[in-house]
């Protein structure tokens, strides 16, 4: 067996239309379930990234608001989720005044050589890594860049 690429991903959330509204309005994914007119009352949302590459990529599952959050501080188990959004550092400060006027708090941002980053919180706590390709023929060339030293983001 060999795994050919990451399908999709999913997410235990809170609300799920609190959540929903996060993906689709703030991050840009394209919501593709619930169909508008589906009331069947099943707690759940499925997204697609523009390029249409499977029939889904994130997956959101409502589990009420009593859900323990994601523990702090280090621990075993996911860390965060990476979202590539661009090529280029002008998308990226797009990406801030997007994330700003929609009143999301920017936890951090880095220079890992290969790629410029933001991170941020999902309504649920989950933290999510937005970021562009830096020149993606350096990290071709030569893969030891992706483990470069993390530099604060200037840009």
């Amino acid at each position: 067996m060999q795994v050919k690429e990451l399908g999709h991903l999913v997410l235990y959330v809170r609300d799920i239309e609190r959540s929903s509204a996060f993906y689709r309005d703030v991050l840009g994914w394209r919501q593709i379930l619930p169909a508008p007119e589906d009331r069947s009352g099943v707690p759940i949302a499925a997204f697609s990234a523009p390029s249409n590459r499977t029939h889904h990529e994130l997956l959101l599952i409502e589990v009420g608001p009593a859900a323990a959050s994601p523990p702090a501080g280090r621990r075993t188990g996911l860390y965060h989720l990476g979202f590539k959004i661009g090529t280029t550092d002008d998308e990226l400060r797009d990406a801030i005044r997007e994330l700003q006027d929609a009143g999301v708090t920017i936890r951090g941002a880095s220079d890992h050589t290969v790629t410029h980053s933001l991170y941020i919180e999902d309504p649920d706590g989950n933290e999510l890594e937005l970021y562009i390709d830096v020149q993606p023929e350096r990290w071709r060339d030569d893969p030891a860049l992706v483990m470069a030293p993390t530099r604060p983001l200037q840009i």
